[in-house]
């Protein structure tokens, strides 16, 4: 290598100790200075007291830093000391950390201790507190449960004595039906809506009402024993499931930290889709036990109000039946009045019907009179058209004939149309009489069917529905 290129940069780097070149002191090499030629370096050698020897050995020794070295930043003093300094502070603030890391370390595994002890503590004691709960409720409800199954025998009791009274009006229904069945029978306008049908009807009517309601009160009692079946089903039910928990509760208080039957668990506090709050459990054994209770007084009154109706049916039933046969008495009254009415119009029906016969044949007669007549005017008018000449004309002979021509056919339309009317008002009274033929007809069956209704209610007279 040519060390007289004046490409090399020469590098005095003071770092070694030179303790027999000096002037009495060790020399300590604390920076470097870069030189571009060796006479600069040779006079910054010479400036801090080298001789030419040493000179020599330095510059050889420069010349084989400047061949080998890389060229590195270097770090100066007073980064180096900062460097010290902060390791130093490093160092203290990490012994500080961990003495205060140790002492944080003890006061929580006290804390941890004390809070597990009571934890377990507080833990047993609403254990506790809920199993001394759930007994006090599971006693209230099997008092329930009890008095439910007593209603229940009860009230069965009571529905059989309520279907045995339905069969008191099988007899009331037959003779009932069987009136409205022949007085249908009727004919034409004596089929009609008479008091004796609306009594008829409403004598129905109070059977079906009183039927549906002791079935009513039939089915009212069935709904409610299937209903108090269900809920004792579901009282059975949640008593099952007080005791259980009672028992989980029994065994969870038997336990402690060093019991062999217990194990960490995969997912201990999972939230099951049926989990209810305390809130809504307390309000359901509220719901249960108020339900049991309504239930309970529902039952009752229904077993209370089960004889009413057997008393009402009683008394309902003879009234109605004392009205039926006002009804039919006034109906046959009603009727053969009405017949006799009908005869004696028809007596006077014929009597104008032969009137009027003897009317048409005169009309009759006078329309035919009424021809020559007209013949003879109308052959004058006729006649008196063939005149010649000026003697054809609008005299008063032309105009009295067309005068009397005009009053014929007048006389004439309206003799016609009033023999006409009195042969259309003799065909209505023949039409007529045919119609009093059938309402008499109709009235005799109808008098018949009443009557025979009123016979055959004699059998109800007197019968008692006890």
């Amino acid at each position: 290598m040519n060390i007289n290129s004046p490409n090399i940069n020469y590098i005095l780097r003071l770092t070694y100790h030179f303790k027999t070149y000096t002037k009495g002191f060790p020399l300590i090499v604390i920076t470097e200075i870069k030189l571009s030629s060796k006479e600069s370096l040779v006079l910054t050698c010479q400036n801090i007291g080298l001789n030419n020897k040493l000179i020599h050995i330095w510059f050889c020794f420069i010349i084989f830093l400047v061949t080998f070295e890389k060229p590195v930043p270097k770090v100066a003093e007073s980064d180096w000391y900062y460097k010290i300094t902060e390791l130093k502070e490093s160092c203290d603030e990490h012994r500080r950390h961990a003495f205060e890391l140790r002492n944080e370390s003890q006061r929580l595994r006290n804390d941890t201790d004390v809070t597990t002890y009571w934890g377990t503590h507080h833990t047993n004691s609403k254990i506790f507190d809920r199993r001394i709960e759930i007994t006090r409720w599971k006693n209230l409800i099997e008092l329930c449960h009890k008095n439910l199954q007593k209603e229940i025998k009860d009230l069965k009791i009571e529905k059989e004595k309520a279907e045995k009274f339905i069969e008191f009006l099988n007899l009331n229904f037959t003779v009932t039906n069987h009136c409205l069945s022949i007085r249908d029978e009727r004919g034409c306008a004596d089929l009609c809506q008479d008091i004796a049908s609306i009594e008829l009807k409403k004598e129905q009517h109070t059977l079906e009402k009183l039927k549906n309601l002791l079935f009513g009160v039939c089915q009212k009692a069935w709904e409610k024993i299937n209903k108090l079946e269900e809920l004792e089903i579901d009282v059975a039910e949640d008593l099952e499931k007080k005791n259980n928990t009672i028992n989980i509760d029994s065994e969870l208080l038997e336990m402690t930290k060093d019991s062999n039957n217990i194990s960490l668990k995969p997912d201990p506090l999972r939230v099951p889709k049926d989990f209810n709050t305390y809130a809504k459990w307390l309000q359901q054994c509220n719901i249960l036990k108020q339900t049991i209770e309504n239930e309970l007084i529902s039952s009752t009154k229904l077993r209370e109000t089960m004889f009413v109706p057997q008393i009402k049916t009683k008394n309902d039933l003879l009234a109605q039946n004392d009205k039926v046969n006002y009804g039919l008495r006034r109906r046959i009254y009603d009727t053969e009045r009405i017949k006799n009415e009908l005869e004696w119009q028809k007596w006077n029906m014929l009597t104008n019907k032969d009137k009027l016969l003897k009317e048409i044949e005169k009309l009759e007669n006078a329309l035919n009179s009424k021809l020559n007549p007209k013949m003879l005017v109308e052959t004058r008018c006729e006649e008196r058209l063939y005149r010649a000449g000026v003697e054809l004309c609008l005299d008063k002979t032309t105009i009295g004939l067309r005068k009397e021509h005009l009053e014929l056919e007048n006389t004439t339309k309206m003799l016609n149309d009033k023999l006409n009317q009195t042969k259309a008002l003799h065909n209505i009274l023949i039409e007529q009489i045919k119609v009093l033929d059938e309402q008499l007809k109709n009235k005799t069956h109808a008098l018949d069917v009443d009557q025979k209704c009123l016979q055959y209610r004699e059998q109800l007279d007197g019968r008692s529905c006890s």
